[in-house]
């Protein structure tokens, strides 16, 4: 449930995660678990394709006039994103093939699923 009291930017982004949790689901993909968080950084969704751990950046940008969604996925948000996979296989004893996807969101209007988005 989303708390109303929060700020602004932070139910938008609990909104787009929902928004693309609820689009991975309709293309068969399976949900194991939402906004993991570790001290090498955070995770939004991982998800099952198959036998495939698929690993969610999702971002959403009102507009594209100061950068995309995608463009602001930095190679340290990466690094970190990629550490935090690591620690959850770990802790999980996980042997998975990994995906590491991107959902970019416009306005809540526009899906833009980027699989293999980065290594």
């Amino acid at each position: 449930m989303i708390n109303k009291f929060r700020p602004l930017h932070l139910l938008q982004g609990e909104k787009s995660e929902q928004i693309a949790c609820d689009y991975l689901l309709k293309q068969g993909l399976s949900l194991l678990e939402k906004n993991f968080s570790c001290r090498y950084g955070e995770v939004d969704l991982i998800m099952k394709d198959f036998n495939t751990l698929v690993i969610v950046e999702v971002r959403f940008r009102k507009s594209n006039k100061f950068g995309g969604a995608i463009e602001s996925i930095t190679e340290k948000k990466q690094a970190k994103i990629i550490a935090a996979t690591q620690f959850y296989l770990m802790c999980n004893k996980l042997n998975h093939a990994i995906r590491f996807d991107v959902i970019a969101l416009s306005n809540n209007t526009e899906i833009n699923w980027i699989k293999n988005a980065f290594p």
